[in-house]
């Protein structure tokens, strides 16, 4: 039978028809809930009314985008939603790789193992409980920082009407949910390093330090970039459940804390034109798009084991 097929992509399939029948759930999942719904993109050239459907609507061409490029909002939630997401993902890099590899050097007992539980409980915790525990921290008359700033002589702040607090603040809190678990990613690179390389190193006279950087860092480095473009294919996304959650509909503190998902999520709400809010979220999707491919392309140019595709 196998000899009869001529096709390389039908022997393929009929040889590893067991591995492609475990896949089948995965691709028939993607197709419905990621492929089938890119239908609607048609939405942002037209003046959609759901009474005549998708395709009856009327179509209006570029208008939709026209409006939203017309003023200078696209710009500043451009550019927050860039910068955020930049942050996170240099800061949040650089804390994973440090717990990483300090919990590494430490050896495995009871401590670690211990430290590994605390450290990846809050990525388990919805941004809409952390949203509610933070007025406990930020009210300007009984909040807990202003309380200690009080207590020590020092001036107060009032969060909820000063913008330029909230860029370090979402720093943090992204830094605190999302730290421990991308920690243990690494922890898990760091324990298939070849355990010889360590102790050839150590038999050279090579300190702990000097493993680290000669040793562990460049064999992270794949996992380190494969990571890192796996992240900047949300660097358009605008992290809504957690600047809604922690700020919400707040106007003092938009001009540095409205990103694209926050706009659209609010003119949703506001104006209900869904054509409006997809010709936004086509924007978020061809350029973030674009990044991807970009970064993929020159990853591959400088090591050819880091590039995704």
């Amino acid at each position: 039978m196998r000899a009869a097929i001529k096709s390389k992509g039908l022997r393929d399939l009929v040889y590893n028809r067991y591995l492609y029948l475990l896949a089948l759930p995965a691709v028939l999942f993607s197709i419905v809930f990621a492929y089938l719904p890119m239908i609607g993109v048609v939405i942002a050239f037209q003046d959609f009314n759901p009474i005549k459907g998708l395709w009856d609507s009327e179509w209006i061409g570029l208008k939709n985008f026209e409006f939203f490029f017309r003023g200078q909002d696209w710009l500043i939630i451009t550019y927050n939603t860039v910068l955020y997401n930049l942050m996170f993902i240099a800061t949040g890099t650089l804390m994973s790789l440090t717990l990483a590899i300090m919990l590494t050097e430490l050896g495995k007992n009871a401590i670690v193992r211990t430290m590994q539980s605390i450290m990846i409980l809050p990525n388990f915790i919805s941004w809409p409980i952390v949203g509610l525990f933070s007025v406990t921290f930020f009210t300007a008359d009984t909040g807990v920082i202003n309380h200690f700033l009080s207590s020590i002589g020092a001036g107060t702040i009032d969060f909820y009407t000063n913008a330029d607090v909230w860029p370090p603040i979402l720093v943090l809190m992204n830094l605190w949910k999302t730290a421990g678990f991308g920690a243990i990613v690494y922890m898990a690179a760091i324990v298939g390093i070849d355990k010889e390389m360590y102790e050839a190193a150590r038999i050279d006279g090579a300190s702990r330090l000097q493993s680290i950087f000669r040793i562990t860092l460049p064999m992270l480095k794949s996992t380190i970039v494969m990571l890192f473009l796996l992240s900047l294919g949300g660097i358009f996304g605008g992290n809504l459940d957690m600047i809604f959650s922690l700020v919400g509909d707040n106007s003092f503190l938009a001009s540095r804390t409205d990103t694209i998902d926050t706009y659209v999520f609010r003119a949703l709400r506001t104006s209900g034109s869904l054509g409006m809010t997809q010709a936004i979220s086509l924007y978020q999707s061809i350029v973030g798009f674009i990044l991807v491919v970009a970064a993929n392309k020159i990853a591959g140019k400088l090591d050819k084991d880091s590039a995704l595709f």
